[in-house]
């Protein structure tokens, strides 16, 4: 049963996180709508949640957004706190899901040989 919950608040963290991205609300410079939550994996005990953060932009600028979202964190956990009915909102601790951009250049990799081959 705990595990299901756990789910079910990774997965409301991820849609209450991107929305306040795409929404504008976080107003860190260093935070645009490039930015996307891939994945939130919650602690057992639900204190803690790890937001995975992805881009389009380059290492640097996905680096600086997640830096800008670690140091709104607090304005997130509160906003969060607003629309979750929980008793304790995890602290939030973001990192950089380097999995899309590698895909992406794998797949880029993988075009190139096809196209040698032919």
């Amino acid at each position: 049963m705990a595990v299901q919950r756990g789910i079910r608040v990774a997965a409301l963290i991820q849609e209450k996180v991107g929305a306040l991205i795409v929404e504008g609300k976080i107003k860190d410079p260093r935070v645009d709508s490039f930015l996307s939550i891939t994945r939130v994996s919650v602690s057992r005990d639900l204190s803690f949640a790890d937001v995975y953060v992805s881009s389009y932009k380059t290492e640097a600028g996905l680096e600086k957004g997640v830096e800008g979202l670690q140091s709104a964190a607090g304005f997130i956990q509160a906003k969060l706190s607003e629309t979750m009915r929980i008793r304790q909102t995890p602290k939030l601790r973001f990192h950089v899901d380097a999995m899309f951009r590698e895909s992406f250049d794998l797949n880029k990799k993988i075009d190139e040989l096809n196209s040698h081959v032919r």
